[in-house]
C-alpha cells in the first residue's frame, strides 16, 4: 500500500523542481529546528530536486497537549514539497525507491533507518553529524562535547550504514567551541556551518566521491542525556560545573536544590583572581555548596574553589539572571545548596 503524503503544493515549488539542468533528485528526512538550515540550503540549490520531506508525526506540546508539527514540516509546507511523516520508517522502503533518488540528506531525523529503507535512498543517505566522528557518536554529540570541556567540535558528513555513527565520512569542518558557549547557541551554529557542507557532499556522493571509513580507534559515544545525568555535583572544580551547566543548556538543564525545591542551573562563573583572594578566609572553612556572599548574583563554594550563579530557574518559575534570584531569595552565607544540605 502506498504511503499517503501531504499533497504538493504546485503554486510554491522551488525554481529546480521541474528545471531541466537538475542534476540531483534527493529526499531529504529530519525533523528539529536543527534540520531546517539544511532543507533550506537544498530547496534554495538551483541543481536540486527535493522530492519529497520525510520526518516523525506531530508529537503533543503544550499544556494542553495539542499536536505540534515538527519545524521540518513547517518549513517544507512552506517551501511546496511533498511530506511524509511515517509512524515506522520501514513503512516507506518501497515508495522511497520508487522516487528514483540520487541520494539522500539526514538530519537529526529522529529515529534508526532499517537495511531496507537505506537501500532505497539512491547512492546513499549522507547524514550531517554534530561532532567530529568518530567523537561522540550518538543522540547528544553536542552535549557531551560541552561536558567533556572539548575546546574544539564541528560538524561531519558520512553515509549511514546499520551501526550508530559509523558510517564512511565525506566531509570534516572543525570550529573553536567558545568558552561560555551553551549546547543551544553551539548547536544552532553548527546547523548554518553544516548546511552547505552537507548539499556539497551530497553532490560530491551522486558525482562518484567514495567516502573514507572512520577510524574505530577514535570512537566514543555520546548517548541521550537525561535529568540525572546533569545533577550538579558541588564538590567538582568550578570549570567541570561550569561546563555541566552549559552542556545541559536549554535541556533538560542542570539542577541542584536550595531550600528543599528544585534549582536549575544553566550559566556559572568560576571566581578567579581578587576576588577569590577576597574569600579565601570564608571558603576555607566551607563546605560545597554553602553560600559565601552576594555579589552581583550568588557565590557558592564548591570543591577546590567557589562559582557564582549567573543564570538559574527556581521551581516553578521562569529563567532569571543570577542577580535577580540573589535579590528575589536573598540567599543568607552559611546556607547551602545540594540536596544534602
Amino acid at each position: 500500500m502506498r504511503f499517503a503524503p501531504f499533497p504538493r503544493h504546485t503554486a510554491f515549488l522551488s525554481p529546480s523542481a521541474n528545471d531541466p539542468e537538475v542534476t540531483v533528485r534527493i529526499a531529504f528526512l529530519g525533523t528539529p529546528a536543527v534540520a531546517v538550515p539544511a532543507l533550506e540550503a537544498f530547496v534554495a540549490a538551483d541543481d536540486v530536486d527535493v522530492a519529497v520531506v520525510i520526518t516523525n508525526p506531530d508529537r503533543p506540546r503544550g499544556r494542553r497537549g495539542e499536536p505540534q508539527p515538527p519545524p521540518v514540516k513547517v518549513t517544507a509546507l512552506e517551501a511546496g514539497l511533498e511530506v511524509w511523516q511515517p509512524a515506522k520508517p520501514r513503512e516507506i522502503a518501497d515508495d522511497l525507491r520508487a522516487l528514483d533518488l540520487d541520494a539522500c540528506a539526514v538530519v537529526a531525523y529522529g529515529a534508526l533507518l532499517p537495511p531496507t529503507v537505506l537501500e532505497a535512498g539512491g547512492a546513499g543517505m549522507v547524514n550531517l553529524h554534530f561532532s567530529l566522528l568518530p567523537r561522540w557518536r550518538g543522540a547528544a554529540p553536542v552535549q557531551h562535547a560541552l561536558r567533556a570541556g572539548d575546546r574544539v567540535t564541528g560538524v561531519t558528513t558520512f553515509v549511514l550504514d546499520e551501526g550508530m555513527d559509523t558510517g564512511p565520512v565525506l566531509d570534516r569542518v572543525e570550529v573553536e567551541v567558545a568558552p561560555d558557549e551553551s549546547a543551544g547557541q553551539l548547536l544552532d551554529r553548527l546547523a548554518d556551518l553544516g548546511a552547505p557542507v552537507l548539499l556539497d557532499s551530497v553532490r560530491r556522493l551522486v558525482q562518484g566521491e567514495r567516502p573514507v571509513p572512520q577510524d574505530e580507534a577514535g570512537a566514543t559515544l555520546a548517548p541521550k542525556i537525561t535529568p540525572a545525568d546533569v545533577a550538579l555535583d558541588l564538590t567538582a572544580d568550578p570549570a567541570t560545573i561550569a561546563d555541566l551547566a552549559r552542556s545541559a543548556d536549554p535541556a533538560p538543564g542542570a539542577h541542584t536544590t536550595f531550600r528543599d525545591r528544585r534549582l536549575k542551573v544553566f550559566r556559572v562563573e568560576p571566581l578567579t583572581g581578587e576576588e577569590l583572594e577576597d574569600l579565601a578566609e570564608r571558603l576555607a572553612d566551607a563546605v560545597p555548596g554553602e553560600v559565601l556572599a552576594r555579589r552581583d548574583g550568588v557565590i557558592v563554594a564548591v570543591g577546590s574553589g567557589a562559582i557564582r550563579l549567573l543564570e538559574v530557574q527556581p521551581e516553578g518559575k521562569a529563567r532569571m539572571d543570577g542577580a535577580a534570584f540573589a535579590n528575589g531569595y536573598r540567599p543568607e552565607p552559611g546556607e547551602r545548596f545540594g540536596s544534602d544540605a
